[in-house]
């Protein structure tokens, strides 16, 4: 009988704690998900004087062992990757934590239980359970869009802020205090509220000249919506879309890397053997 060694369990762990490709690992993220929902419903619902009056030990206890899991999730996810540090640092590392803190500091600081509503963070996994692999390669498209058009929309917000200040000066010269315009600062709120289509209706123009200036405002908002709508559609067409290789959950269990081929037999970052 073949003895599984503690390299071997702690494969297994990995593999089910950190990847979704196998039906252990996609049941535990499954019942992780409704955990976390679990959880916030019982923050949200802790807030209601009426619910926390009548059902507040409950909700308590049922926070106390959601807690408890996250801590030894969190606890198993440190020991069964062969470097631990990569975990605790990397993006979902940090989110983990800051799930799992707010339940032990208000122990310490009675009055921010509102913080355990952090957990709403490890909504993020869904992306993993449901392999939504191309939705995470769009959206690494669009981010870079949006570096490479950042110049472009820089000069763009710029000309904005401009426009905004000769305009909301321009109102303000028109309309004067009687109507609500009551400095240039407050003109120029007026005017970007207006050209963002927002329209509170805390100041409006009395004057016809004020009022015609106001409906070019509204036109122009329109537009400069779609400007940098339009730059980084531009940007982002302008790149022919890559297939996605790494539309897998697979994770080294000796550095947590992610994104393999899915034909990746060992990790392209430490050459660490993955798992099956």
């Amino acid at each position: 009988m073949q003895v599984k060694t503690p390299v071997t369990i702690r494969r297994k762990f990995h593999e089910v704690i950190y990847e979704a490709d196998t039906f252990a690992g996609k049941l535990f993220d499954i019942v992780l998900l409704f955990l976390i929902i679990i959880s916030i419903a019982a923050v949200m619902f802790e807030s209601v004087a009426s619910i926390k009056a009548k059902y507040g030990f409950e909700l308590m206890v049922i926070e106390w062992i959601i807690t408890i899991f996250f801590t030894f999730e969190y606890i198993g996810r440190i020991l069964s990757v062969g470097k631990p540090l990569k975990y605790i640092f990397s993006f979902y590392g940090i989110i983990d934590l800051l799930a799992t803190l707010p339940a032990y500091i208000d122990l310490i600081f009675p009055g921010l239980h509102f913080l355990l509503s952090l957990r709403a963070l490890r909504l993020l996994r869904v992306f993993r359970i449901l392999k939504l692999g191309h939705f995470v390669g769009a959206g690494n498209s669009l981010i870079e869009a949006l570096k490479k058009s950042k110049d472009k929309i820089a000069v763009f917000l710029f000309a904005v802020v401009v426009m905004c200040i000769i305009l909301g000066t321009i109102m303000y010269m028109v309309e004067g205090p009687e109507s609500g315009f009551t400095s240039i600062p407050v003109s120029v709120y007026w005017t970007i509220v207006t050209l963002t289509t927002v329209g509170f209706g805390d100041i409006t123009p009395q004057t016809p000249l004020g009022q015609f200036i106001s409906v070019i405002i509204m036109i122009l908002g329109y537009g400069i919506i779609a400007v940098p709508t339009g730059l980084v559609t531009a940007q982002f067409m302008s790149k022919k879309e890559e297939e996605q290789s790494d539309n897998n959950t697979q994770s080294c269990p000796n550095c947590a890397a992610e994104h393999h081929r899915n034909d990746a037999v060992y990790c392209y970052h430490c050459g660490s053997l993955l798992n099956e």
